[in-house]
């Protein structure tokens, strides 16, 4: 019984840490690196063995769900704020974006081979957020042309300013627009939809309405321990998708590869 108070503690403390460091960060950008490791040490929880099992024990009581949705409306508020921060510093020429895409384009390598993402294909990334490195990544790396949907004005006008200091703007636009308001949503061959996106579910629903049938869907979403810093899925997509899950070498969220099945094409 101890461990379970001890790790409530735990969900508690980065709470309430997490939420003081964006209020501070918010008046002292200095604090922004203050959050950025606490926000690495939150990504670390998740991953230790010990907390898996906690979790695993202790996810079904009510302190531990409660505790655990608070956490994440707090980290994935501090993570917004904090693309925020690095697009603004990229804009001041204070940090060069071509270092980011560099780092991460050797862990989404194996997610674009499962999506076969080339210079012909059309990606739709819904949730892409103020610092899009994903998006900028996938342009560079294939030459796609990419469309970034997100519904915050001010990350959609801080996305476009980072794609700009990258060089890529050609190949990468931005809007807040809504899907059925989009005309690329039916042109798109592949859509992304970020793991920050909450309404996943009504995602997918309104996708099954504007895109193309054979269009391929890649899912980020965090369930268990992943969900203090991810939207999880908990539902069963399996009546009217196929579902091809990933082996991410990203530990942070979970990767799903959808499709529509045969009898769902066409309606």
């Amino acid at each position: 019984m101890r461990d379970k108070y001890e790790f409530i503690l735990a969900l508690k403390l980065l709470d309430y840490e997490i939420k003081q460091l964006t209020l501070f960060s918010e008046e002292c950008r200095e604090c922004f690196e203050l959050l950025r490791t606490k926000l690495d040490g939150l990504c670390q929880f998740m991953s230790l063995n010990k907390n898996i099992k906690l979790w695993s024990v202790w996810s079904q009581h009510m302190e531990v769900q409660e505790q655990s949705v608070a956490l994440r409306e707090t980290s994935i508020k501090a993570l917004c704020n904090m693309e925020k921060y690095l697009s603004r510093r990229i804009g001041n020429h204070e940090l060069n974006i071509s270092d980011y895409i560099e780092r991460l384009s050797q862990s989404v390598k194996a997610e674009l081979e499962s999506m076969q993402i080339n210079h012909q294909s059309k990606v739709l990334f819904i949730g892409s957020g103020a610092f899009p490195v994903s998006a900028l990544t996938i342009a560079q790396e294939t030459g796609a042309e990419v469309m970034c949907l997100d519904i915050d004005m001010e990350a959609v006008e801080l996305g476009r300013n980072t794609a700009a200091m990258s060089g890529l703007e050609s190949r990468v636009a931005f809007t807040h627009k809504r899907l059925n308001e989009l005309a690329f949503s039916k042109e798109a061959t592949h859509v992304i939809v970020a793991s920050l996106v909450k309404n996943k579910l009504e995602v997918l629903d309104e996708l099954k309405q504007t895109v193309h049938s054979r269009v391929k869907i890649m899912l980020r979403y965090g369930n268990g321990l992943k969900s203090l810093f991810n939207y999880p899925l908990d539902e069963d997509l399996s009546g009217e998708w196929s579902q091809i899950s990933l082996d991410s070498k990203e530990p942070i969220y979970d990767t799903m590869i959808l499709e529509r099945t045969m009898q769902m094409e066409g309606v």
